[in-house]
């Protein structure tokens, strides 16, 4: 081999893991994060979990992210070690497809059909559309699907050149002679596990001993050891994943390490076994690429089959290693914060919905922080004020939680709509929190008045919990439609915005008009126009909030001329919406002046 070859060598594996990593990416965009949550959801069952891990690692195309994924899953408390092993056990099946899609570069024939099966025929076609799409497409997903195409294209186009780049070392007795150190056993599998590591990719080191497999000089007995150690190396990704991880995280690495070294193991013990009992007729037969595609799959479904039924071996083994700890048995960890696990910044669709599931509970917590304090307001305790301040201080972790692990996500290679998703959470949860804030505003205004031992006339409490009504229809509705996403709840939300900007306004007319004629103090004033004020401020979180969501669902949508749109007079539905509403919280007539 040339100078040429050596660079057409370099060239074809950097195109052969670019390419893969291109379809990988691709893949997870267009899944969308379904995929991972429905492995969260359905491991109960070891065959379920088994199938799952498959499919997810047949999808993604990567066993080392089904797993490092899972190693996350048991870190956040999502997921039990028992759960685990079975998706392992899956991923390493699912990895499989991937040589047997490379396998097709090895397809030999005249006929129409075989040569429209090799990629060489069809991959430009592939190619094309995919440059089309993604260079057409106005959608992010139909530049995803074309990104998954180029990446296959980029992918096959390199395991051409590296075949093709080393094919000429068939004639070449030095590289051949090289290749006997490989009939070691144990010099095979360590060559294995070491490029397997490097590399961090099972399927990409599989598709490079393809590669290599067309210059005939491989045999069955001397790719097998290889394949094991292949198996053996793929599980240092899912090791450095555990590094900083808890210690169920770690026992889940280490059961993904004894599962390929047990099944490695017992493979190898069997076939040099029997192959020195009877003597296998294949075992010095030249390997091609479907061969090695045949022994990667083989071998990875013989592991499960045997080490399935002993699940429980492989946690125990996991425990010995890493016995549980006294702060284990003894105190539970607080996990609710432990679903923003960085190992998820990888697969940025399954994050975002870790963290709506956060946003959610926020959403949830926000609501009932501001109806307390409402509660408190006409009911005072001290137990109730603390409860208030309890809450919104859980809201302000919640709120620092999740704006550190969005601004992380944010800072990911995100597809657009996942970028749009997590703007409008940073949005949301922020507004969340100055809803919080406003409760506490209200409970302070309770706490003086408790103080002072100061009451709101009749008429003034009467106003202030018509207008409270108001505030608390705004709140549910918003916070339901954030969870729901329902566009119809989304735009009522609005309306009854502008009713209550109304009635903030007529509620301190009304009041000013009793401090002239002596009914209430100065004092007392202050604090219901506080009070007033900040139910006002809440529903314009509340409408900052259906903004964000209409915008989430009609990107090109300008916030301001909306407003603008909406508060013409032009919208004849916004309009009628407004007359419901300005009718269910009249504050009634207003006692004539003397």
């Amino acid at each position: 081999m040339d100078i040429f070859g050596i660079l057409t060598l370099v060239g074809g594996l950097a195109l052969f893991l670019y390419g893969m990593s291109i379809m990988g990416d691709g893949l997870e965009k267009v899944s969308g994060g379904k995929l991972e949550m429905l492995l969260e959801k359905l491991t109960s069952n070891p065959l379920k979990a088994v199938g799952l891990g498959a499919a997810v690692t047949a999808v993604i195309q990567s066993s080392s992210a089904t797993t490092v994924m899972v190693v996350g899953f048991v870190n956040s408390g999502i997921m039990k070690l028992s759960q685990a092993i079975g998706v392992i056990m899956g991923a390493n099946i699912g990895t499989t497809v991937t040589s047997w899609i490379l396998s097709l570069t090895g397809i030999q024939g005249e006929s129409i059909f075989v040569r429209l099966l090799k990629p060489s025929s069809f991959t430009p076609i592939l190619a094309a559309i995919g440059i089309i799409l993604y260079m057409s497409g106005k959608n992010s997903k139909k530049k995803d699907i074309g990104g998954i195409f180029l990446g296959f294209a980029v992918l096959m186009f390199g395991m051409e050149a590296m075949s093709g780049a080393v094919e000429p070392l068939a004639d070449v007795p030095e590289f051949t002679s090289m290749l006997t150190m490989f009939k070691n056993p144990l010099l095979g599998v360590l060559v294995g596990a070491v490029l397997t590591a490097v590399i961090q990719s099972s399927s990409a080191s599989v598709g490079i001993l393809q590669a290599l497999s067309v210059t005939g000089a491989f045999t069955y007995q001397a790719v097998i050891p290889i394949i094991m150690g292949q198996n053996i190396g793929t599980c240092v990704t899912a090791m450095l994943s555990a590094v900083g991880a808890n210690r169920s995280a770690k026992r889940t690495a280490f059961v993904h390490l004894y599962f390929n070294i047990i099944g490695a193991t017992v493979f190898m013990v069997l076939y040099f076994s029997l192959n020195a009992l009877i003597g296998f007729s294949f075992s010095e037969d030249v390997v091609g690429v479907a061969g090695i595609a045949l022994i990667h799959s083989i071998f990875n479904i013989f592991t499960t089959l045997i080490l399935l039924p002993f699940t429980k071996g492989l946690e125990k083994l996991a425990y010995l290693t890493i016995p549980e700890s006294e702060e284990e048995r003894e105190a539970k960890e607080d996990t609710e914060f432990q679903i923003l696990d960085d190992r998820f910044l990888q697969t940025p669709a399954f994050a975002i919905e870790q963290c709506r599931s956060l946003a959610d509970k926020m959403a949830e917590l926000s609501k009932d922080c501001f109806l307390k304090a409402m509660k408190v307001l006409f009911a005072y305790t001290d137990a109730g004020a603390e409860e208030v301040i309890a809450l919104e201080n859980k809201i302000d972790v919640y709120e620092d939680k999740l704006s550190i692990y969005l601004t992380k996500l944010n800072s990911t290679n995100l597809a657009y709509n996942d970028s749009q998703n997590v703007s409008t959470l940073l949005h949301c949860i922020m507004d969340f929190e100055r809803i919080s804030d406003h409760a506490v505003n209200v409970v302070e205004s309770a706490q003086e008045m408790n103080r002072k031992e100061q009451h709101f006339s009749k008429k003034a409490e009467e106003e202030m919990k018509i207008y409270g009504n108001a505030v608390e229809d705004i709140l549910t509705r918003t916070m339901e439609a954030f969870v729901s996403q329902d566009e119809k709840k989304i735009l009522t939300i609005e309306p009854l915005e502008e009713v209550i900007d109304k009635i903030n306004k007529d509620v301190k007319k009304r009041h000013i008009k009793r401090l002239r004629k002596g009914k209430c103090t100065i004092e007392l004033g202050l604090i219901l126009s506080d009070v007033a004020t900040n139910y006002e401020r809440v529903s314009d979180h509340c409408s900052n909030i259906a903004v964000c969501l209409i915008q989430m669902q009609d990107s090109e949508l300008e916030a301001h001329s909306y407003m603008n749109h909406l508060k013409d007079g032009e919208d004849l539905s916004f309009e009628k919406q407004v007359e419901v509403f300005a009718e269910k919280y009249n504050l009634g007539k207003e006692k004539p002046s003397k």
